[in-house]
């Protein structure tokens, strides 16, 4: 099979539904080629399919955020994107507000297929208003679906059923994985939303983790495999809705849990999946739950203090061998 990138997985996507599907559109900053986006993830479209369905906006997240949620309920199916997720926050009244409840306001009578595209996250020394991971705000929201691929396969996979779900799904992609290669089909397929993967199977402890956070766990259970700790690393996928079957099933085989997550730790989404397993697996666990997240201060420049605020696989390392020793 043939090996792209995480972005090239992104505009495939894109493409092959816009192919299939003459509803579906984009809107957002430099779409168009030559750009293809701030990171090529919709490159190439325009040139294949014209300018009509390719709309370069202008830097009104407000505007083309509200002008998304429009279309999707008159029938079309937008993918929006954010340039950076940082910016979500100036059209949070269109999302939160609007297309999260206009489903339950009408009765269901109308739907909002739309998703919301935005690059996330931090380890690249882009400071505090380009670096921020904010899932665990949407995650919150009934009415939203929050996606986060870890890999290219996904990216293609999740991507496609984000853009045919009838409900406004947000799908945010890491920065640091738009130049990872994976094995991808050429030809369309769908990953449900909601379904966690277990991303490499164990018996000694439950590694709970998503986006970037996957590569680090990995690269961690890699680690640990040579000092005899048997890890299961679970990709979530998806935050909302959150394979609680997964995460439980796991648990009461392991016995023991390490969330690993990227952003801080007060009022997320690791501490709902502590919650969860306290509340439903309390009786599996032989050690108490792990945390892994980020410190709580807003992200310096320098990359030695950015590394210091974030979780390392290191972290991931010391925390996995004290609770096995547990």
């Amino acid at each position: 099979m043939r090996q792209i990138s995480y972005s090239e997985a992104i505009a495939e996507a894109q493409l092959q539904e816009m192919q299939r599907d003459p509803r579906v559109f984009l809107m957002g900053l430099v779409l168009r080629d030559p750009y293809g986006a701030a990171f090529g993830q919709t490159k190439g479209i325009s040139t294949k399919l014209g300018t009509d369905r390719v709309l370069d906006t202008p830097i009104s997240e407000q505007g083309y955020v509200g002008a998304g949620v429009g279309a999707a309920i008159t029938g079309l199916r937008p993918v929006v994107e954010l340039q950076f997720q940082d910016f979500i926050t100036i059209c949070m009244d269109q999302i939160v507000q609007q297309a999260a409840n206009m489903r339950y306001m009408f009765g269901g009578q109308i739907s909002v297929p739309m998703v919301i595209r935005a690059p996330t996250g931090a380890y690249l020394s882009a400071c505090a208003q380009h670096s921020h991971m904010l899932e665990s705000w949407f995650a919150f929201i009934p009415g939203l679906k929050v996606v986060l691929p870890s890999d290219a396969y996904d990216a293609k996979g999740l991507l496609i059923s984000a853009i045919r779900d009838d409900n406004p799904v947000l799908y945010f992609e890491h920065k640091r994985l738009f130049d990872k290669k994976t094995a991808v089909p050429e030809e369309p397929y769908a990953i449900p939303l909601g379904k966690a993967a277990v991303k490499r199977p164990g018996k000694d402890i439950t590694i709970v983790a998503w986006s970037f956070m996957v590569s680090k766990a990995l690269d961690a259970a890699q680690q640990l495999e040579a000092e005899g700790v048997s890890s299961e690393v679970i990709d979530l996928r998806s935050v909302s809705p959150l394979d609680e079957e997964a995460i439980l099933t796991s648990v009461e085989k392991t016995g023991r849990l390490l969330i690993v997550q990227e952003t801080y730790r007060h009022c997320s989404v690791a501490t709902s999946v502590s919650a969860l397993v306290a509340e439903h697996a309390f009786d599996s666990l032989d050690a108490p739950i792990r945390l892994i997240t980020a410190k709580a201060a807003p992200l310096p420049l320098a990359p030695v203090m950015e590394n210091f605020i974030l979780p390392q696989t290191d972290d991931i390392v010391r925390a996995a061998k004290a609770l096995r020793r547990s």
